[in-house]
């Protein structure tokens, strides 16, 4: 038995301007890609274990994935799909995906509907089974392309090897002769992503243990609660359902009861953000109170986890200009910075303009740069390794970085954008973020499991940048309407 395996991933903010060449996937063939699989932490890994548990030959054609960013270019699309269909061509006997649910192209507004439906038109009567992020917009051309589907149900993701697991039972199903059935049941709601978080009591992770206690249900095999990635102007946009059952069973009943929750509370999955004048003086009043640790500001206006260009100055500059000091700040990503404070060396005082450079089309244009004065701290590769629970041991890389130290705030410039996955982020360049007043991080959750816990208070500050939660700065084109929040007048029967 020959069972092919691939990871291609990536959520795609079509109104970021950060762009999504080939080289943003960092893609591993063949034997290399083959040796990542084992061991993975991901559904992959998940996969990679099952075809080896039953003796079969495996083979994984391409591990690829890309930090959120603007549509994949159509050339790094067209090359990807190919190297997986040229596999698949080779003969299989059964085929599992590792992919995320929000892929758009510059060619095709559902990029993992395209390439499903392209190993269909190949290989029709062979298993296909494919693992998605809880952030998918799920569309009807996905579950008509694949036989089953499994998403995740945590966010921050720490199941994506238990969602790969899910995949397997199910395709170990179909081997004993069952075939599946599978629908998806979308409300007419583009929730935030902020109010997804399932750690925290709410409608959320109300509705995953819905999903759980359905999966417990004799001949129901699998319901994924897909919020949705609501900076995505296409037309599926949005959260969905997806239940796999036995054939007895009726999926879209399932899936049907699931939704109806999620739209009796559809208020709750809306994030109604302060201003961020507000958010700076709940900063200074938290820092104000006892406690230890800093004070977590999180800029999820600009975070690159969503396709930010990390580079949005408004937080930083509001809370200088009201008076904070003590500020721990970044990866602010300005390569011509980091080379200005190269070129004048460890200890020099320097002028320096960062951010605000890269202006969003359609978005209002970002103010003038921030002009830091102050010492140069330290320099460094940018390189370090997590030690943390999200991604444990991967080796990661912000490229060249430095430091400003202006008084009253340490600025981390770096060469790339970066998501702040690890207090080494910090330390790596000599910094203790236990020990300052405030820690600024362009993050909205993946920060959290680190951070969170050495903080006295946690405030989420609504930034400029691609990846806030006011919807009304988004100019969509695409998404279906009405839909809730964006049209009072939004109903679903």
């Amino acid at each position: 038995m020959r069972i092919v395996i691939a990871r291609q991933n990536h959520e795609t903010n079509t109104f970021s301007p950060v762009p999504t060449p080939l080289a943003a996937f960092r893609p591993l063939y063949g034997t290399e890609a083959l040796a990542e699989a084992r061991g993975m932490k991901t559904a992959l890994g998940a996969f990679y274990a099952w075809a080896e548990s039953l003796g079969a030959e495996i083979s994984c054609p391409l591990i690829a994935h890309a930090w959120p960013s603007a549509p994949v270019e159509d050339d790094a699309f067209e090359h990807m799909a190919a190297v997986i269909l040229a596999d698949i061509a080779r003969g299989c006997d059964m085929v599992l995906l590792d992919l995320h649910g929000a892929m758009v192209t510059r060619s095709h507004d559902d990029g993992e509907g395209e390439l499903l439906a392209r190993i269909r038109a190949l290989a029709p009567d062979v298993p296909l089974g494919v693992a998605l992020d809880l952030h998918g917009n799920i569309t009807p051309r996905m579950v008509e392309n694949c036989d089953v589907i499994a998403g995740f149900k945590t966010y921050p993701h720490i199941d994506m090897y238990e969602t790969g697991e899910l995949v397997c039972s199910m395709m170990a199903a179909m081997r004993q002769g069952m075939t599946p059935r599978m629908a998806r049941v979308q409300p007419p709601l583009l929730g935030h992503t902020l109010p997804m978080n399932t750690t925290v009591p709410g409608a959320m992770a109300d509705v995953i243990a819905m999903a759980r206690a359905a999966e417990t249900r004799p001949g129901v095999l699998a319901v994924s609660i897909f919020g949705g990635f609501p900076a995505a102007d296409l037309y599926e946009a949005g959260t969905s359902v997806v239940a796999v059952t036995t054939p007895e069973l009726d999926p879209g009943a399932v899936a049907h009861e699931i939704a109806c929750s999620i739209w009796e509370r559809r208020g709750e999955f809306i994030y109604d953000q302060q201003p961020l004048s507000q958010s700076i003086q709940a900063a200074a009043a938290a820092a104000e109170r006892p406690g230890r640790g800093p004070v977590l500001m999180l800029d999820h206006g600009d975070n690159c986890m969503s396709g930010g260009t990390c580079e949005n100055m408004d937080v930083l500059e509001a809370a200088l200009a009201a008076g904070l000091s003590g500020i721990v700040t970044g990866p602010v990503a300005d390569p011509e910075a980091v080379g200005q404070a190269f070129a004048a060396g460890l200890d020099a005082q320097v002028e320096i303009a960062i951010g605000n450079k890269i202006p969003a089309p359609g978005f209002p244009a970002p103010h003038p740069p921030l002009v830091l004065r102050g010492r140069v701290l330290a320099l460094g590769t940018g390189r370090y390794t997590i030690t943390g629970p999200i991604y444990t041991g991967m080796i990661c890389d912000m490229g060249r970085s430095a430091v400003i130290d202006t008084g009253a705030a340490r600025v981390l410039i770096s060469s790339q954008t970066h998501e702040p996955w690890d207090e080494a982020v910090f330390t790596s360049l000599g910094i203790d973020p236990r020990e300052c007043r405030y820690l600024l991080l362009k993050s909205r959750m993946y920060c959290r499991p680190v951070f969170e816990p050495l903080a006295r208070e946690v405030v989420e500050c609504a930034g400029g940048g691609v990846t806030g939660s006011d919807y009304s700065l988004f100019p969509y084109h695409k998404l279906r309407r009405p839909i809730c929040p964006l049209d009072a007048d939004a109903e679903w029967e």
